[in-house]
Order: C-alpha cells, then sequence, then structure tokens
C-alpha cells in the first residue's frame, strides 16, 4: 500500500515475512552482539543465559506484544496512537518514546559510524597493529579525530535516511530482507571460525555449562535489563512497526517468532565470542572494548584476520543500521501522522536534525570535552535514555495496556475472538503488575 502524511492511505508490510525480519532487525542490535556477550561473561555464564531466556520470554515478550497490539489497535504513530485509543494524558506516553528514539539515535549512528570505518579500517593497518594496546591506541586516535568520526556518522546516518525515505514496503522491510539473512550467515561463518580455535572449548563450557553458585541479586537484575534493552521495548518502535500489521496477523504467533529470532543472534554471539577470548585469554567481560580493542588484537592473531575483523564489523553495522532504521521510521510515522509531512520530507528534515544533535556525541570521545551528568556527552545521554526514560516509558506502556485499555487489548491479541490466546489472563497480569515491579527494579538498580 502507499501512504505518505497527505492522508492517502496508511502502508503495510507487503508480507508477513518482511514483517517479521524487520522487527527482528528493530530488536536485533549492537546490544546483542557486544552488550549480551559481556553481561553473560560479567555473570558467570550459562547460568546467567537461562535466567536471561526466562526473562526475555516472560516479560520481554509480554511487553513487545502490548506494543504490537496498541500499534495495530490504533494504525497510528507513537504518540497518536496513545491519543486514539484513549486520550487525556496518555499521549505523553507516545511523545516520551518518541524524545528516546530521536535521542537514542542521535548517539546510536555515531557508534554505527565506527562499525562501518572499521571494515575499512580491518584492511589498512589494524590487523598489522601486533598488540591489544597498538589496537587500543588506534581506536583511541580514531574516535578522538573529528573528522573521521564526523564523517562516518555522517554517511551511517545518510544509509538510515536513504533506506526510511523509501517507505515501509519498498525501503525497511525489502533492506531487511537482505540484511537480516546476511547477519545470520556472517554470523555462522564467525560461529564455525570461533568453534575451531584451539581452546575454543574451554569457552563454550564456560558459556553452557550452568555455575548456579555464582547467581545473585545482581545476576538477575542484569538478566531482566539485558532482555528489557535487547527487544526495542519502550521507545515507540513496536507500535510504530506494529501500526503497518495487518488486522489477520496472529500476534502472540509473530512475538514469538520476533523474540526467538532477537534470542537466537545473541546466543550465536555468545559462541563466537567466547570460544574467541578463551582461545586467546582475552577478558570476555571487557564492555565495548571488547569489539574495538579486544577482537581485533584477537583477529590480528588469526589466519586471515582482515577477512574475519571485517565479517565482524560487517555484523556490527547490520545490526546498527537495522536498529537506527526503525528507530528513525518512529520520528518519521510522527511527522507523516501529526504533521502531515510527506515522507520525503520528513526523512530529510528529521535526518538532518538527529544528525546536528549527535554532533557533540561524536565529539565528546576525545575529539572535544563534552559533559552530560558528569560523564562524556555520548555516555550521559546513554545513561539518562536507557536508566530513566526508556524504562519510564515501559512502565507507562504496562499501565496503559494492562488497565487502562485492557479490553481493547484483548481483542487486538485474539483478533476479535477469532484465535484464541492461551495465555490471555496470564500476560494481562504480567503487563498489570510483573512488567511493571520489574522495570521499577531495573530503574532503581540504574539510579544506584
Amino acid at each position: 500500500m502507499s501512504g505518505n502524511g497527505n492522508g492517502t492511505e496508511r502502508e503495510q508490510w507487503g508480507s508477513r515475512m518482511g514483517f517479521m525480519l524487520a522487527a527482528a532487525g528493530s530488536a536485533v542490535g549492537l546490544g546483542n552482539i557486544w552488550r549480551f556477550p559481556y553481561v553473560t561473561g560479567k555473570n558467570g555464564g550459562a547460568a546467567f543465559l537461562i535466567i536471561y531466556l526466562a526473562m526475555v520470554f516472560c516479560i520481554g515478550a509480554s511487553v513487545m506484544l502490548a506494543e504490537f497490539a496498541i500499534g495495530r489497535a490504533s494504525k497510528r504513530n507513537s504518540v497518536g496512537a496513545f491519543r486514539k485509543l484513549k486520550g487525556g494524558a496518555w499521549p505523553i506516553v507516545g511523545w516520551l518514546g518518541l524524545i528516546v528514539a530521536f535521542l537514542i539515535l542521535s548517539y546510536y549512528a555515531v557508534i554505527g559510524g565506527w562499525t562501518l570505518a572499521y571494515i575499512f579500517k580491518s584492511f589498512t593497518g589494524l590487523m598489522t597493529a601486533g598488540s591489544a594496546e597498538d589496537v587500543q591506541n588506534i581506536f583511541l586516535t580514531f574516535i578522538a579525530d573529528p573528522v573521521q568520526v564526523i564523517a562516518a556518522f555522517f554517511v551511517f546516518m545518510a544509509l538510515v535516511v536513504v533506506v526510511v525515505y523509501r517507505g515501509v514496503g519498498e525501503g525497511i522491510e525489502k533492506y531487511c530482507k537482505v540484511l537480516m539473512p546476511g547477519l545470520f550467515i556472517i554470523l555462522i561463518i564467525l560461529m564455525v571460525r570461533a568453534l575451531s580455535l584451539p581452546g575454543a572449548a574451554e569457552g563454550v563450557a564456560f558459556y553452557l555449562k550452568p555455575d548456579f553458585s555464582k547467581v545473585t541479586g545482581a545476576t538477575v537484575i542484569d538478566a531482566l535489563g539485558q532482555a528489557f534493552y535487547s527487544l526495542s521495548l519502550g521507545m515507540g518502535i513496536l507500535i510504530t512497526y506494529g501500526s503497518y500489521i495487518s488486522n489477520d496477523e496472529d500476534l502472540p504467533k509473530s512475538v514469538a517468532t520476533v523474540t526467538f529470532l532477537d534470542t537466537m543472534v545473541a546466543f550465536l554471539s555468545g559462541l563466537v565470542i567466547f570460544p574467541t577470548v578463551f582461545a586467546f585469554g582475552v577478558d570476555a567481560g571487557a564492555g565495548a572494548g571488547l569489539s574495538f580493542i579486544a577482537l581485533p588484537a584477537v583477529f590480528s592473531k588469526m589466519w586471515g584476520g582482515p577477512v574475519w575483523s571485517a565479517l565482524f564489523f560487517a555484523l556490527l553495522f547490520i545490526a546498527a543500521l537495522t536498529s537506527s532504521v526503525s528507530l528513525f521510521e518512529v520520528v518519521i510515522s510522527y511527522c507523516m501522522d501529526e504533521l502531515k509531512w510527506t515522507r520525503a520530507r520528513s526523512s530529510w528534515i528529521m535526518g538532518t536534525a538527529i544528525f546536528l544533535f549527535g554532533i557533540p556525541s561524536a565529539l565528546s570521545n576525545g575529539a572535544m570535552d563534552i559533559k552530560l551528568f558528569g560523564m562524556g556527552f555520548l555516555d550521559g545521554l546513554d545513561w539518562l535514555c536507557n536508566n530513566l526514560l526508556l524504562t519510564t516509558c515501559g512502565i507507562l506502556i504496562c499501565l496503559f495496556a494492562g488497565w487502562v485499555v485492557g479490553d481493547r487489548m484483548k481483542k487486538e491479541v485474539t483478533n476479535d475472538g477469532g484465535r484464541p490466546f492461551a495465555l490471555l489472563s496470564p500476560w494481562t497480569w504480567i503487563l498489570r503488575v510483573v512488567a511493571p515491579a520489574a522495570i521499577l527494579v531495573i530503574i532503581y538498580n540504574g539510579l544506584k
């Protein structure tokens, strides 16, 4: 279907597969590939994995289903959805999601630019660095170079604008049909290579053999937080994508598929990273530095290092791009529905605005001393979005779907009773009580 801001019919996904891949692409981001293994490593491996899976399929999937239902019931953007379904003060929740999407994209695309630059750096000196210290110096020099980081950020943001400018079917869906299978292929190639390394078995055992003696309250909170962030909840993406879903789609089945694909990427990433870091004696809990410092140093010691390094950063690039596209669509959908702008006008104006707003994040890692909450601007913005805005939005979405428009939600997830949903009652109470309480724990832990 065609659709723009001038009142023509709303766009829809062209196929179920296209929607699944686009929704999975929105959920699969850098968090699955670098944050998940690092958090798993920090929390002792397989025991954390089991708790994480329970959190994803109980709480994460419940919130995802609520967001899809709100989107499809309203056929509106994140702000318009709450206005149409209830009105009053509730559109503030949509505004919060819209602001979060704008802010996150402004710094997320900076890191997306790093992944793009590192695909090329893999062939131009990164692999001849010699030691982890040399690789670290290359990274710190790169992120402190204003010309390189702004150029990489600009190119990445331009790619995001081009995909979204082309629309839901011809842009987002079409590109995700290529990018997501590409991501899985690269992941499997890297996994096979990692598992063939001498000493890989130790990494696999750490990852897949549970040690429940290492489980603490902090482990459970980390699992909960990772489940929430890895599914792209609370930022208007799934409400926006839900608004393009056809009325005969089975929503619970869709959520199960998207959750499975997202979790599979996180799980396979662990099978790439743990065998590799154990084979070369690198700390698996090294944070974001694992991707840009520790792993390039490892790849440099492997036969065909530039190729493995480039493949790894291509994997990160695809994950960053599909997530960025979904964040940008939240903003564009609002401009088209509420401001009545065309998709083209929305894309170029908002793309420029996000790029300009992102410049302090791009420069705050060494090029200039730009602070927010006493941290570098990028880190400060990330802290604000993840610990306060995104989680607050998540709680309000749960309360809205569980208590305020509960009957409408039940009709939506059962297709007006045509598709019985066996977990309807537990789902309702997870939204009403369990998920809000769990997200409050994430907020408390983040603010500590």
